[in-house]
């Protein structure tokens, strides 16, 4: 082991993760972390400690898995907190200190929910949102922020998180479905003092909901599949490779495809032909390559769609593609060339059922509370 590396489980520990976590963390994001092998082994230097670091603490701010990926891609490492950006409906919004931390957390949520339905009438779950917000006094922008790749806003996820351990100890009920009421417990919760309080919210910080546990755990089963697509393909052999492109582009429903002859490709892989006649083309290069991508590469294959007078392409790398790259294509204005770097490719290849297959289907149901209504 060379000088100033340290073992996967040394890393592990110095992050502050079990052997077990760590390990599978450093798996997730193995693209990111420097690293170097020696025999069957691999080590780790002081670098991949401030990557694996921010990772952690990321998680500990509530990003998954999944949404830490997809800054990482967009975006770069970040060399601490004060550089990650806050992703909400119209793109980048302010840094996380000035945005997200302005939203309570669930801890700070407790009280004010309890407080907001403490006349024990039934509320739904908008009307304890909109009264815990007037709390608070946050804005229709804050309470809109969402996190990457994500559909659900911040304030509703520490919402929904927050009723679950209220409901969980007894503090609330749900009376019928999305509404609330407090329970005498919920009541008597209020009216403790305030070490009793403190107390209890950090006993209610402990309740985990197993649906969010399901939730977090399938993002990682996928992105596990997504690292193991990626290594297949990039195994596959080239002629393999530009086959199960064109098949994933017709399952996509984008139209017939067919894989050229290497004597007269002109440097281009696969056609697909919009209409029965031919009279509109797709013209796709599949690369699989472990280098990223860059601009000369797909300046080469605009230049190759022009020589077959076509409108269309689609660039696919079973790696990534470098900024001046995906601005090149921007800028294109006679014809629209499309990039799908590896980790877009395994994404589609699952979505479309191509290479992949159903291992099993979990169901989670809940109560029907019209089915008790009536006499």
């Amino acid at each position: 082991m060379k000088k100033g590396y340290m073992t996967q489980t040394a890393l592990s520990n110095k992050v502050g993760w079990s052997e077990s976590s760590g390990r599978r963390w450093i798996r997730l994001f193995k693209q990111f972390i420097p690293s170097y092998k020696e025999g069957k082994n691999r080590y780790y230097n002081n670098k991949s400690f401030q990557v694996l670091l921010i990772i952690k603490q990321m998680s500990e701010k509530g990003f998954s898995s999944t949404e830490i990926l997809k800054i990482f891609q967009s975006k770069g490492v970040p060399t601490s907190l004060d550089d990650l950006p806050v992703f909400n409906d119209t793109g980048l919004n302010g840094h996380l200190n000035n945005q997200i931390t302005i939203i309570p957390s669930q801890k700070e949520l407790v009280i004010p929910l309890l407080s907001v339905i403490r006349d024990k009438k039934p509320y739904t779950t908008t009307m304890i949102n909109n009264g815990v917000a007037e709390y608070f006094k946050l804005t229709d922008e804050q309470r809109s922020i969402t996190s990457p790749d994500s559909k659900e806003f911040i304030f509703s996820q520490r919402m929904r998180q927050a009723r679950f351990s209220l409901k969980k100890q007894e503090y609330i009920e749900e009376v019928s479905k999305y509404t609330y009421q407090i329970t005498d417990d919920g009541l008597q919760l209020l009216n403790d003092s305030f070490e009793e309080i403190e107390e209890e919210i950090e006993e209610l910080e402990h309740v985990i909901d197993p649906f969010e546990v399901i939730e977090d755990k399938v993002e990682e089963i996928e992105e596990d599949l997504i690292n193991d697509l990626i290594d297949h393909l990039k195994q596959a052999h080239w002629r393999r490779l530009e086959t199960i492109v064109i098949e994933l582009l017709t399952a996509m429903g984008y139209g017939d495809g067919e894989v050229t002859e290497k004597t007269n490709d002109g440097g281009l892989d696969g056609i697909i032909k919009e209409d029965k006649l031919g009279l509109d083309n797709i013209y796709v290069q599949a690369k699989r390559w472990e280098n990223t991508v860059g601009r000369p590469d797909v300046m080469s294959f605009s230049g190759a769609l022009d020589a077959k007078g076509a409108r269309k392409g689609i660039f696919i790398t079973t790696s990534t593609f470098t900024s001046g790259a995906r601005e090149y294509v921007d800028r294109l204005e006679s014809k629209k060339i499309i990039l799908i770097d590896g980790k877009r490719l395994a994404r589609l290849m699952i979505e479309n059922n191509i290479g992949v297959s159903i291992k099993k289907k979990f169901v989670v149901k809940e109560v029907d509370f019209s089915y008790f209504e009536g006499e």
